[in-house]
């Protein structure tokens, strides 16, 4: 049985709701949310899909005791007028989210809930420190989404100058998924040659490339006044790897030590949610940035204890 709990059903959570259901991800969704009319709606729209599809999937609205066997929490909650009204700041957010996280944790706690608990809702990196801290749950069964879609824009970005499937290009960003990120360019490669080297032989500008992937959301964002398809891709992704097992190494925030937050790094996902961590061979440049993003994430979670 495969069993997933959704708060959150607003754009964003709509959207991870369906890819799951329509990829064949999930067995039993149990879905949250305030708006009761707009949960119901969506269950019910959910439910009228299941007999065009290959799999049947049983859906509950607004029963905390439907967590305490489920294997994976994703939580989307937020209010993304408040970020488009502050001109995409992230952090605009952070108030309304923090003062849900309340009644919302301790609905976890008390529903007995002991899996793996993915984070998109945003800021991310300090509402996932937060979630941890509030629901006791160990650090390694609750990261965020981070930058994985930070660095899948970066891919784009790279994969659309040499004209290929942005599945070819590796490499990250990393630190914050917001404004302090960085594209670590020394991880990037393509065709088998670092994208350094391609970049002087071709003129290209790498830090125009990170300007565009960090700003990926806000260009979205500015079409329709939210995002939600790619964000949707990436915490399934993290679904996938949960349920599999696949021990995927992915740029997602997790508590890192030797940073003393949570943050973006590449780290291996499985099961058990962040299996291990890893390590990269970034330039001092790189390293110094990554300082950076991670102060900036202190004060914030820090701010938010107040």
């Amino acid at each position: 049985m495969r069993k997933i709990g959704i708060i959150g059903m607003g754009n964003v959570g709509a959207a991870v709701a369906h890819q799951l259901i329509a990829s064949q991800m999930v067995d039993d969704l149990a879905l949250y949310d305030i708006n009761e009319a707009k949960v119901n709606a969506d269950a019910l729209d959910f439910q009228d899909a299941l007999a065009n599809l290959e799999n049947h999937v049983n859906i509950t609205v607004n029963d905390w005791s439907q967590l305490r066997d489920a294997q994976i929490i994703i939580s989307t909650l937020g209010k993304i007028s408040l970020t488009m009204e502050s001109k995409s700041d992230r952090f605009a957010e952070l108030r309304y989210t923090r003062k849900a996280l309340g009644d919302i944790t301790a609905n976890i706690r008390n529903s007995g809930f002991n899996g793996v608990l993915v984070v998109v809702s945003n800021p991310v990196d300090v509402i996932t420190a937060l979630y941890q801290e509030l629901t006791g749950l160990p650090t390694s069964h609750v990261l965020g989404t981070g930058t994985l879609l930070d660095s899948a824009r970066m891919q784009r970005i790279v994969g659309e100058q040499l004209g290929v499937d942005p599945r070819s290009v590796s490499g990250y960003n990393l630190g914050e998924h917001g404004n302090s990120q960085f594209t670590a360019w020394s991880t990037v490669g393509v065709l088998n040659q670092p994208i350094t080297e391609l970049a002087k032989k071709n003129g290209w500008d790498l830090e125009h490339f990170a300007q565009l992937a960090r700003e990926g959301g806000f260009a979205v964002a500015s079409g329709k006044h939210y995002t939600n398809y790619g964000v949707a891709a990436a915490a399934c992704r993290i679904v996938s790897c949960v349920f599999q097992d696949s021990h995927t190494v992915l740029p997602v925030s997790h508590y890192r030590e030797d940073y003393g937050v949570y943050l973006s790094y590449p780290a291996i996902v499985g099961r058990d949610g962040i299996v291990a961590t890893t390590e990269l061979a970034l330039t001092a440049e790189e390293k110094a940035k990554m300082e950076s993003s991670a102060e900036f994430i202190k004060e914030r979670v820090a701010g938010s204890r107040d």
